[in-house]
């Protein structure tokens, strides 16, 4: 199915949240070729495509609301407990049949980069998922063949990091 790449990050966001409350604040409208609109507000937002008989409307959360103990993993393996997602990038395309995408999401650890990295290593084991580790970046490929690299960089005594996951 073309845009079927853009499925498992959306259900990601579905999976997360509650209805869009009604919100007086301004927000942030982008529409493609009137085909993808992508609209945000201080209270989440949504996301609507309708294109190559593909029609698809989600609500996606507030980030702010987003608990990731529950909601984000790669293959079963969730960021190190307490980790807060602060920034969520989605890119994704399809050009002459070739579906691609790349989700970026930074975070917030309540841990030293040398201790989260450490954490997430053991998980990736546990679950028997090869992963290479340079200093605190991780690396590896998901059961769906995405490529993903987490890394860890200090803020002050906790981490801030960067969850990259690309499917091409």
């Amino acid at each position: 199915m073309r845009l079927a790449y853009l499925i498992p990050p959306m259900v990601l966001l579905a999976a997360c949240g509650q209805e869009k409350p009604a919100s007086d604040s301004p927000g942030a409208s982008v529409s493609t070729d009137g085909n993808v609109q992508i609209t945000v507000d201080k209270d989440g937002g949504a996301l609507k495509i309708n294109s190559d008989g593909v029609k698809l409307d989600l609500d996606i959360p507030d980030l702010g609301d987003m608990d990731i103990a529950t909601d984000f993993d790669i293959d079963g393996v969730k960021l190190y407990p307490g980790s807060k997602i602060d920034t969520m990038d989605i890119d994704a395309s399809d050009k002459n049949g070739a579906d691609a995408a790349t989700v970026k999401f930074g975070f917030s650890a309540p841990a030293a980069p040398k201790v989260a990295a450490d954490w997430m290593g053991a998980e990736f084991a546990k679950r028997g998922i090869k992963i290479t580790r340079t200093g605190n970046k991780l690396a590896g490929k998901d059961k769906d063949g995405a490529d993903f690299r987490i890394n860890f960089a200090p803020d002050g005594a906790t981490a801030k990091g960067e969850v990259v996951i690309v499917k091409s």
